[in-house]
């Protein structure tokens, strides 16, 4: 797009928050429902935004000009920003070929993109797109053949690094969801075809693309089915893992490796004496136990206990460049965002995954100007006591 087209966009949806309203307008109301809800009443989404929103760091002025450098190399790679896409399952239920979209994203802005387990595209369809950016999460499988295949597949794909998902030991019940109906395949009833009706882009869209389906699990199954793709899903992936199960992931995947999901300082303990290079501080975005605690505050005691031998990485409730600054300063390598990415491309299309990187790169460059911070460094030294 166009300077002047960019320009427009950041004029008409300058914020996150934007483009979720935005979002709202413009997708069904199940394919919303299935992407903001949390679990429960929503309180540990709601926990994860305000705990972050009380998050205050103190200014430094009197710096001159300075032009804040925001690159950052993790796992040995470069990236020019510190934050990138988290895992979203079911992807095209919110915009047809979502992935694709953030894929070449993030191979434009040089970020990561994580590909789930659960995508709606296949890992040999999207590593290429994100030109060396590419991360991929795993949903434990139960079968060692088909872990052991997974992994080859996205390996040779070009994905760079694993995050295994620690906190689904078992699909929660998101009320949200079931009052809206949302259910795969869709259930064909007159109410659907009318929320359908009332969202003629999404539809044409979808009408295109094809219905959603889970092309990277379709090699494990006969047939593609829907119904059998989630009898597979619901008894083939999660609940599995333990320490040993992490063990043998550690021994077939010769990568970096990010165990995600970690509230508590003792899982992170025991994680990097297993040879995790990684711990992803995260309650799933609120979307699994409703009373969990925030995810900020818990990363300052994993940071303290495991910080200097590990990479902490940190994700749920971040909507903001100022949200990641929040994070880096208490102790956060990195920090990944889902929602925030997939509100752009709900809003926008294909020219969503970029807009949210413009949005998230400039209020990320702005509050560290304003906080006296020229560099990452320096805004980890912020760390509030």
């Amino acid at each position: 797009m166009s300077g002047s087209g960019n320009a427009v966009l950041m004029n008409r949806y300058p914020a996150i928050a934007d483009l979720r309203r935005r979002a709202r307008q413009r997708i069904p109301w199940f394919a919303w429902e299935y992407l903001d809800s949390g679990t429960g009443a929503d309180q540990c989404l709601r926990r994860n935004e305000d705990a972050l929103a009380a998050v205050t760091l103190d200014p430094r002025f009197m710096k001159g000009v300075f032009q804040p450098q925001l690159a950052t190399t993790l796992f040995g790679v470069r990236y020019a920003v510190p934050f990138g896409v988290s895992p979203v399952g079911l992807t095209a239920l919110m915009w047809p070929h979502a992935e694709r979209i953030l894929a070449r994203t993030a191979a434009t802005y040089r970020l990561p993109y994580t590909l789930s387990t659960a995508a709606t595209e296949a890992p040999e369809t999207i590593g290429p797109l994100t030109d060396g950016m590419g991360w991929f999460q795993l949903y434990p499988p139960r079968d060692p053949e088909i872990r052991r295949d997974l992994l080859a597949r996205a390996r040779d794909s070009g994905f760079t690094t694993l995050l295994v998902t620690a906190d689904v030991p078992v699909a929660s019940r998101r009320e949200r969801q079931l009052r809206a109906g949302v259910s795969v395949p869709p259930r064909i009833t007159p109410l659907m075809l009318w929320r359908c009706l009332m969202r003629p882009a999404w539809s044409w869209a979808t009408l295109v693309a094809g219905s959603p389906r889970f092309r990277g699990l379709e090699k494990y199954l006969k047939g593609r089915d829907m119904r059998d793709m989630l009898d597979f899903i619901g008894r083939g992936l999660g609940g599995s893992l333990d320490w040993e199960y992490l063990q043998a992931v550690r021994q077939q995947w010769d990568g970096p490796l990010v165990l995600k999901g970690v509230l508590c300082a003792d899982e992170a303990e025991r994680a990097v004496a297993i040879g995790c290079d990684g711990i992803m501080v995260s309650n799933h975005g609120g979307r699994q136990f409703d009373g969990a605690p925030a995810a900020i505050t818990a990363l300052p005691g994993i940071v303290d206990a495991v910080g200097e031998r590990t990479k902490i990485l940190f994700d749920s409730g971040v909507r903001s460049g100022l949200d990641i600054a929040r994070a880096l300063a208490l102790g956060a390598d990195f920090v990944l965002l889902g929602r925030a990415f997939m509100y752009g491309v709900a809003a926008l299309g294909r020219r969503g995954g970029d807009h949210v990187a413009q949005i998230l790169t400039a209020d990320l460059a702005n509050n560290m100007t304003q906080l006296g911070c020229a560099s990452l460094s320096e805004l980890t030294a912020r760390r509030p006591r």
